[in-house]
């Protein structure tokens, strides 16, 4: 090595370490002239080792990790709640519609450094509007549509005015900020928001409110098949709703840049809702990008309420919360430098 630094002459240095940079040896030094030969496949070497590492320091990672659904049902209330305390959970949406929305309520006064942002609902359950004001969206009954196959044929082909989606909206914000809570950041219940013309809606009532933060749920789909795998799941048909999200994406960044909303640099959990295990999260935690990302989960203790509730996801929640109270998962974090936040101090 000596021999080799040498050769390569004076204020030509090579560097070997990875925070360090990296410089090819002065064309006219007289030793590389004669050494050129030999050297060249040293220096490749050299080259091809460092290259790709950064010249500076990389950005921080930074790591919101939400939990959608609280407000749905104490089992669930209590996981979130339980994942915050003693996990790593650090943020939540509340469902304004929820049958546990005071027992929710009751819960965030007791943890006031949970995030809490609105989890708006489009699909299933009761409006929170007057039923006249929302004739189109509700039923006779005041019930909201009880599939997302049914809102968006409903929706897309002009069924539903614009002006009912925002006041319901609005209806339910209002309902939150009523309780005390000044929410963190909105997103929707079954990424309703991810249609432009809900996405417009929302964005109108969001700027009403002063609400500057949103979920963007657009994720990279090779990692999502990576964490699949990290469980041996196999395929899931929610990497074709990441997909059906994903060839929205630019008409949802578009009315995001109008509005003025910020989201996360990155997102992760629709492809593999209801299946991030310990092993998933941890694999997430593994490969998160520079900057900062949402990863989007649903844990809850799966009680005789969420049962009868309807939901697809019931043990799972549990899978989930196990996650998120995983030794190894906080270990991983540590270890990488990542630092976790809420949407709040999402600049």
């Amino acid at each position: 090595m000596e021999w080799f630094q040498k050769c390569l002459g004076a204020g030509s240095t090579i560097f070997f370490r990875r925070d360090r940079e990296f410089s090819f040896p002065k064309s006219n030094c007289p030793a590389w002239r004669s050494h050129a030969g030999e050297l060249r496949p040293s220096v490749s070497a050299c080259y091809h080792q460092v290259r790709g590492c950064k010249m500076f320091p990389t950005e921080m990672k930074s790591l919101i990790l939400n939990a959608d659904d609280f407000g749905m049902t104490r089992g669930v209330n209590e996981g979130i709640i339980r994942a915050h305390r003693e996990g790593i959970l650090t943020s939540t949406t509340l469902m304004a519609n929820g049958p546990a929305f005071d027992d929710a309520m009751e819960r965030i006064a007791a943890n006031p450094k949970l995030g809490v942002g609105c989890h708006l609902v489009l699909v299933g359950g009761k409006c929170i509007a007057r039923r006249e004001d929302v004739k189109s969206l509700a039923d006779a009954a005041g019930n909201l549509p009880e599939s997302l196959p049914k809102f968006v044929a409903r929706l897309s082909s002009g069924m539903i005015p614009a002006k009912e989606i925002e006041q319901e909206l609005r209806a339910q914000i209002e309902k939150i900020r009523a309780a005390g809570i000044t929410p963190t950041h909105l997103d929707t219940h079954k990424h309703t928001h991810a249609h432009p013309r809900v996405m417009e809606a929302l964005a109108r009532v969001a700027k009403e409110f002063g609400i500057k933060r949103v979920r963007k749920p657009v994720e990279n789909l090779h990692d999502s098949w990576q964490t699949m795998q990290a469980d041996e799941k196999g395929f899931s048909m929610q990497i074709v709703a990441a997909g059906a999200v994903r060839a929205v994406a630019p008409r949802f960044l578009a009315i995001a840049r109008k509005y003025g909303l910020l989201f996360p640099d990155h997102f992760l959990g629709l492809a593999v809702t209801g299946q991030v295990s310990s092993a998933a999260l941890r694999r997430m935690v593994d490969t998160l990008d520079d900057g900062s990302t949402e990863i989007m989960l649903h844990p809850g203790i799966c009680d005789a309420d969420l049962v009868q509730s309807g939901t697809r996801l019931r043990e799972q929640r549990e899978t989930e919360l196990e996650a998120l109270l995983n030794p190894g998962v906080r270990s991983a974090l540590n270890e990488r430098g990542v630092r976790l936040i809420s949407y709040r101090e999402l600049n």
